[in-house]
């Protein structure tokens, strides 16, 4: 007797009808939420071309930029370095609680499950929490000026930051933790000796990266109190002194390009 044949199982194609009725479906939703957008945003191209006016008088305004040293150039520069010294006060003074929040907040390190989730609640709170809303707030607190500002970075930075050093460490090799583990290591050991340094250039980089968006930020903040040029940008406009704001957003420019540069160049170095 001949040895009975193997039938092979040929997989099942999709139904193309069912992948063609999926995508006209997707494109008349996503079409249908635009229209609503564009309604519930007062969108008009005509409100643009009829402001053109309007704008070309703001431009003529602040061109030739103000470039008074004593009572436009100098003011500048000293705000812009108050709003780098904001960035960087709240990027660097956001590191102790984020780095808590991220052990706490990240499968592989935290104590408790109980610990995981309250630490993913705070992170979440603190990252929902626009800056400018907790510049708003501390501004109320301590009054005008850059100590708002810092705050507000340092509670808002906390969430982005510790969000994405806990995620970092989740996806890290378990591997050496897991035998510190085995050995009968604390979990205080576990994170400083195996966790840790197996994302610190992770860490590091996105150190960097925060730095570089707190700076900018920072510029955003000072339109509401929180100190630095934005503070003086917005005295400017609202004094429509148009050519001392295109100094002052030019100088902004200049500094944002530094710190850009900057970050990236530290950045290759930690590569190599």
């Amino acid at each position: 007797m001949s040895a009975p044949v193997a039938r092979l199982s040929v997989p099942r194609l999709p139904n193309a009808g069912w992948r063609i009725t999926s995508i006209l479906t997707a494109i008349a939703v996503f079409a249908v939420l635009h229209v609503f957008a564009l309604r519930g945003t007062d969108f008009e191209v005509a409100a643009l071309v009829t402001g053109a006016e309007g704008m070309a008088s703001f431009l003529a305004d602040a061109f030739p930029p103000d470039l008074d040293w004593e009572g436009v150039l100098a003011p500048a520069l000293k705000a812009t370095t108050v709003t780098l010294w904001i960035g960087l006060l709240g990027t660097t003074l956001s590191i102790p609680s984020a780095l808590l929040l991220a052990v706490f907040a990240s499968r592989t390190t935290t104590p408790h499950r109980a610990v995981y989730q309250l630490s993913r609640a705070i992170l979440s709170f603190f990252r929902a929490v626009p800056d400018i809303v907790f510049a708003l707030i501390f501004v109320t607190a301590v009054g005008l000026g850059p100590f708002a500002g810092v705050l507000a970075l340092i509670c808002h930075n906390t969430g982005v930051m510790g969000k994405l050093w806990a995620e970092s460490m989740e996806e890290a090799d378990s591997g050496p933790q897991q035998a510190l583990s085995t050995a009968g290591a604390s979990r205080l050991q576990q994170v400083t000796h195996a966790a840790l340094p197996m994302v610190l250039g992770q860490f590091v980089g996105l150190l960097l990266y925060r730095f570089d968006v707190n700076v900018r930020s920072s510029l955003v903040l000072g339109l509401v109190g929180a100190g630095g040029i934005g503070l003086l940008i917005n005295q400017s406009i609202k004094s429509f002194r148009f050519d001392a704001m295109a100094t002052q957003i030019i100088v902004v420019l200049v500094l944002i390009i530094l710190v850009d540069q900057l970050s990236s160049f530290i950045r290759r170095k930690l590569e190599v």
